[in-house]
């Protein structure tokens, strides 16, 4: 006895009409169960579609370059009834009722129909032990995931959120490029008009802007879900506990599930950090998410921490029209960065912000009718200031304690960072953490890196995570970069060192766009004239960063990197520059020569 199967396409996330790339069989072919029967193309990857048992091909519904979605009919493929998988046969009912999705391992939806036969199937991932499941699904998280899964390992991804990315994709470092890439067309469309080209002020759509902004977070995150897919991962949306060491509990919409392990990845993240006594209940008083999600455009905000978040809010919010006040605790904007890449920044922005505050704290915040009062305390601070909104970012805490390690008898710190080894293994053996819940610096870029050790070690791998740095990037106006040992570090820990500065305004790039502000600088051994750290700040410093990085991964010193030939005209010349003046042989400025020694 045979049964005729349509095979419709999955549930491929938020994607819709999505192209039809290869069609890989043809009407008579013999296929094997979950063997590929089309290929589609979303914006993120491409996704094939497996058949759900082994049969032969009756008829194609569809040809290269149709454009389907979830649900459509792709084929109808006869096979034998022992052929029919279990699950499907569990849900064949009489009359043609339809029947309930089934749990199964194969990610393709199923429609049986026959003489008085009819079932309809969603598959995915029904039982509830994985071999290793992740806790998070930001970039540290899906990292992990996808690495373990491309090593052959059954994987679970677990989510709190309603979408996978963490903060990261949703309501951090994403969109506010995005933002920001808008800030930068506004600032340059008002700065060429002093060389003669002058445009109209530009109308701002704040919805319009929303939309787009939300639009590349849903290309990305239905990305994500088709990457899952495609890797067979497991993705449940809840926020999950440890229940004991080799389980979890996971309060999920559908109720509650418990799941066991063989490893666990923990990438639970951060959070924003609040200052106790202010009025939460307010939503004229937000965090970065807050920030991101654009409501208005106020008149007057204040911007409490003068660190790598607020600052690039304020970028975003002083283009778009607001009156950008900023108090910082400290002495100086960006705390940890050299001085002297923060002053080309502060100069910029301080004729353009309404006031910068240093060695200021905010004492209070007051809800009035007419807006958010805050007072100051520190040198020569106003009288209680009005502001229609006010923005907090002073920092991120750890989520660690929030996954109930203590059942699992996780080592933990107060603060709720998870102490880990250099294979990212916390004190118990087959339980991993990375990302933000084991330390600084908070940064997505680390955070993959440790994911694939974690997912490399689980799968029997030799390796480890020992960078020997971590690069940090401030993507303000200019953008400040920074990676390896500071003037900072050295100078407190007494590490000899001598530095070579290349400044832009020598630079015919950084001339003709107008942005001659900037500079590169470049730290060195005195004695093998290797590279030691560098910094860059400048338009663009985000990328410049990277050849440096790779240059102290290598251990290259300063003839190494003056020795590469740099295309020219270009911004990333500046970093040759930087090195033929340690070299001594920079012919594009004159420098007297200066005696030997290290600086301390």
């Amino acid at each position: 006895m045979t049964q005729t199967i349509s095979v419709d396409v999955p549930d491929i996330g938020d994607f819709k009409d999505v192209a039809i790339i290869e069609v890989l069989v043809k009407v008579g072919d013999t296929v094997t169960a979950d063997q590929s029967l089309i290929t589609l193309e979303t914006d993120k990857a491409t996704v094939e579609v497996p058949s759900p048992a082994a049969g032969v091909i009756q008829e194609l519904q569809v040809k290269i370059g149709d454009k389907v979605s979830q649900g459509a009919p792709i084929l109808t493929l006869k096979i034998a009834a022992k052929e029919v998988p279990t699950s499907l046969q569990s849900q064949i009912t009489a009359g043609g009722k339809s029947a309930e999705e089934v749990p199964t391992t194969t990610p393709v939806s199923a429609t049986v129909s026959g003489p008085a036969v009819s079932v309809s199937a969603t598959f995915t991932r029904g039982d509830l032990h994985a071999e290793v499941v992740v806790i998070g699904a930001g970039p540290g998280g899906y990292t992990a995931a996808f690495r373990a899964a491309d090593l052959g390992k059954q994987v679970t991804l677990i989510e709190r959120d309603s979408k996978l990315g963490g903060v990261c994709l949703n309501v951090g470092c994403i969109p506010s490029k995005a933002l920001l890439h808008i800030a930068k067309i506004i600032d340059e469309a008002n700065e060429i008009s002093h060389h003669g080209v002058i445009f109209a002020k530009p109308a701002i759509d704040i919805n319009k802007i929303r939309d787009w902004k939300d639009s590349i977070i849903a290309k990305l995150t239905g990305g994500l879900v088709a990457l899952s897919k495609q890797r067979k991962v497991q993705v449940i949306y809840g926020a999950a506990k440890f229940s004991s060491a080799n389980s979890l509990t996971i309060e999920a919409k559908d109720g509650i599930k418990t799941i066991t392990f063989d490893n666990a990845i923990i990438a639970a993240g951060s959070s924003v950090v609040r200052i106790p006594c202010f009025p939460y209940d307010d939503p004229r008083l937000i965090d970065s998410t807050g920030a991101l999600l654009l409501q208005d455009i106020p008149d007057r905000m204040l911007i409490i921490g003068g660190g790598i978040i607020g600052l690039e809010m304020g970028t975003v919010y002083a283009a778009l029209g607001s009156k950008i006040s900023v108090v910082e605790l400290a002495d100086g904007l960006i705390p940890g960065a050299d001085r002297d890449l923060i002053r080309p920044l502060h100069k910029r922005i301080e004729k353009r912000y309404e006031a910068i505050y240093l060695k200021t704290r905010v004492t209070k915040v007051e809800a009035k009718p007419d807006g958010l009062w805050v007072t100051f305390e520190g040198d020569s601070v106003p009288q209680p200031q009005r502001y229609d909104r006010v923005l907090l970012a002073v920092g991120r805490r750890p989520n660690g304690h929030e996954v109930n390690p203590s059942a699992a008898g996780i080592t933990i710190t107060e603060r709720g960072f998870i102490p880990v080894d250099e294979q990212q293994r916390s004190n118990v053996p087959h339980i991993y953490a990375i990302g933000d819940v084991v330390g600084d610096p908070m940064l997505a870029h680390k955070a993959t890196h440790e994911g694939k050790v974690a997912a490399e070690v689980i799968s029997g791998g030799k390796v480890s995570f020992n960078p020997l740095t971590i690069p940090s990037v401030a993507y303000t106006d200019p953008e400040v970069s920074w990676m390896g040992l500071t003037e900072i570090q050295a100078k407190a820990q007494g590490i000899p060192y001598e530095k070579a500065t290349f400044p832009w305004a020598a630079s015919g790039r950084a001339l003709a766009m107008g942005r001659e502000e900037g500079f590169t600088k470049l730290l060195y051994d005195p004695h093998t004239k290797r590279i030691l750290g560098a910094g860059i700040v400048g338009s663009n410093a985000g990328e410049l960063i990277a050849e440096t990085v790779l240059a102290l991964e290598m251990g290259a010193d300063m003839k190494d990197i003056g020795l590469t030939i740099h295309p020219h005209p270009t911004l990333s010349e500046t970093v040759c520059f930087a090195a033929e003046i340690a070299e001594g042989n920079i012919t594009d400025l004159y420098l007297p020569r200066k005696p030997s020694g290290a600086n301390r």
